[in-house]
């Protein structure tokens, strides 16, 4: 006998009293909640991303990624098996124009617990970095250190960020097009100092699905380029490639984040990952086995089904 706590909200029906059209987006809108309370609740478990009395750090800009990712969260953990605490940080670089009033009376309306971390890292970067030039990387490394710090000093066990299955594959074919290397943005991981565990919930989450999500719940979006940055144009470039892939061939996206979840080293060039100086016939035949003159046909796009509700399963 078992019993199947769930990550999920439940599944409760739109009122039928609604004009046809309102209700149809009203039933729209709640199977997208559903999906991304799915998505997210299948990550945290697939990679045990919080445990009990975990206390997450939320890091959020002001962006749709990180108020979706908070948005879900919250919801998550009303319906958990386990109890965790969340706390949102927002770090005001002191960027020109940074509407500083938004998160705080923003996060005080969904009572949250919030800490406002100000640092003026916008003067260190103009000061270091060249006119006309990004400022994204060394941007990033000193907002990645304030919040490192931060988190320690909140007793935080994990820092959420917002990255979604969209930024991950940017990132796969980025240090494959500039970097010569087959290397993503993990689900999890310990950080580069050693002392913290960051997460991304948002891991299986698509970018369309944020989008929709940030109109209907009406985040009041802070832009990101307040600071005078051109966003990364590689990135940007890399983006709209997946997206028109997505276009033409449906399920393709999908079958590449797959992907990043079936790796098959010995069919890589990987020497530290697979011993290739030390092969030897074993005379044992091998599923995995070179196939390389088969005429395997590849797989056609798939009709993508609803995935099952992924939930914890404890042993009655």
């Amino acid at each position: 006998m078992t019993t199947t706590p769930t990550w999920t909200t439940p599944a409760t029906e739109a009122p039928d009293t609604a004009p046809p059209k309102a209700l149809k987006i009203e039933r729209e809108d709640h199977k997208l909640e559903k999906r991304l309370c799915r998505e997210v609740g299948r990550a945290i478990v697939d990679y045990n991303m919080i445990e009990e009395g975990d206390k997450v750090m939320v890091c959020v800009s002001g962006g749709k990624d990180s108020y979706a990712m908070l948005d879900i969260l919250l919801k998550l953990q009303a319906r958990a098996p386990i109890k965790f605490e969340l706390i949102a940080v927002n770090l005001d670089q002191k960027q020109p124009g940074f509407p500083d009033h938004i998160l705080p009376e923003y996060l005080g309306q969904l009572g949250v617990p919030f800490h406002i971390e100000t640092q003026d890292t916008y003067s260190i970067v103009k000061k270091v970095i060249p006119e006309g030039k990004t400022m994204c990387s060394l941007c990033s490394r000193l907002r990645r250190g304030i919040l490192y710090r931060v988190a320690g000093e909140l007793g935080a066990t994990k820092i959420a960020l917002g990255h979604h299955r969209d930024d991950m594959l940017q990132t796969l074919l980025l240090n494959m097009f500039f970097g010569a290397k087959l290397k993503g943005m993990p689900p999890k991981l310990v950080s580069d100092n050693g002392e913290h565990v960051v997460i991304r919930p948002l891991a299986y989450v698509a970018e369309k699905d944020l989008t929709r999500w940030a109109q209907v719940r009406e985040f009041p979006i802070i832009p990101c380029t307040l600071c005078g940055s051109q966003e990364n144009l590689q990135r940007k470039q890399v983006g709209n490639m997946l997206r028109e892939w997505e276009k033409k061939f449906p399920g393709r996206v999908e079958n590449m984040a797959t992907a990043l979840q079936n790796v098959v080293p010995s069919h890589l060039m990987d020497r530290g990952l697979h011993d290739f100086a030390g092969l030897k016939a074993t005379g044992v035949p091998d599923e995995d086995g070179d196939k390389a003159f088969d005429d395997e046909p590849l797989p056609t796009a798939p009709s993508l089904p609803e995935k099952q509700v992924i939930s914890l399963v404890q042993e009655a």
